[in-house]
């Protein structure tokens, strides 16, 4: 067993404060681009060795993530055995690569600014590095619109779910996590090539985020009644509509931190877009109030590093 002789809030806490300051720098490897790179190469593989898509995709997508976690809980074991300091340092490099609070920003900023100055074929340039949906259709609203649910969808897949294995159990699980996503974001589709291949993943990441979905709208309420003081009111809405329509997204998880910003920015998300070729309907968030604006953004992004600055917090108090 580990033995970790110090705070774990303090590994936590500083991998967040890193994450803010640096958010990824790409003069580093990344761990998830490791991640991609295995999950390239064992797929053929698997799918070579074992009879049956269902079957050899869910012992797949097992194989990765419980390797990610062992890879993690070994390492870490390894430093910590050469000295505990040594130890905490791994977990804060590890943990630091599992959360990108900082880089959604950046990146979502990044399409507010191509937009303004250089106008709607720039931002869908900028907006096409960090959605999966085809830009060519979007127009200004669109790019507005495709941006402010990647900030709500991906403050639980990018901060929140990563915050919350950690603290069930250590960073190891965080970077299970990160596998678990990152599986999902390669073969966790619903196409001819990875419509059962693919399932055992996306089923596995539905499954990871649920609970850190649905706490989500706890802190976006939160910090959306922080943003709107005094009264509170984009607090209310955010709760009510995440409530009311969260569960109506295509998504078993991600409508309900995007119909929260929905109500907390008063914006109507959701809708039709175009995926790998074809029309895919989804319902509207937040249908009774207006299309968002390019102002949306930063408010998008003020509200998103605010609950996680929210959840942080509370998971430091409860440990």
């Amino acid at each position: 067993m580990m033995d970790i002789s110090y705070d774990f809030s303090i590994i936590i806490v500083t991998a967040c404060f890193l994450d803010i300051l640096f958010g990824d720098p790409r003069v580093l490897p990344h761990p998830v681009v490791w991640m991609g790179n295995a999950i390239s190469f064992f797929e053929p593989r698997f799918r070579k060795w074992i009879n049956g898509e269902l079957f050899s995709g869910l012992l797949f997508a097992l194989f990765l993530i419980f390797s990610a976690w062992g890879a993690a809980y070994f390492v870490i074991l390894l430093f910590s055995l050469i000295h505990p300091v040594a130890g905490g340092v791994v977990q804060v490099i590890l943990m630091f690569f599992c959360i990108s609070a900082r880089t959604l920003e950046k990146a979502a900023s990044e399409v507010g600014d191509a937009l303004e100055k250089q106008g709607v074929e720039a931002g869908r340039l900028k907006v096409s590095m960090i959605v999966g949906r085809e830009v060519k259709y979007l127009d200004e609203t669109g790019v507005v619109k495709a941006t402010v649910e990647t900030v709500a969808e991906n403050f639980v897949d990018g901060f929140l779910s990563p915050l919350f294995f950690a603290i069930v159990g250590g960073v190891p699980m965080a970077v299970a996590y990160k596998m678990v996503n990152t599986l999902d974001s390669m073969v966790g589709y619903k196409n001819e090539k990875y419509i059962l291949f693919g399932r055992a993943s996306a089923k596995i990441d539905d499954l990871a985020n649920f609970i850190p979905a649905r706490l989500s709208v706890v802190f976006i309420s939160i910090a959306a009644s922080l943003l709107s003081l005094p009264g509170g009111a984009r607090g209310i809405r955010a709760w009510k509509t995440s409530i009311k329509e969260g569960r109506f997204h295509k998504s078993p998880n991600s409508g309900f931190p995007e119909a929260a910003f929905a109500g907390a920015l008063s914006v109507k998300l959701g809708g039709p877009n175009y995926y790998h070729g074809s029309l895919v309907e989804k319902p509207y968030l937040g249908s009774q109030f207006p299309s968002p604006d390019r102002g949306k953004i930063r408010m998008a992004c003020d509200l998103m590093l605010l609950s996680s600055l929210i959840s942080l917090l509370t998971c430091v108090f409860m440990m």
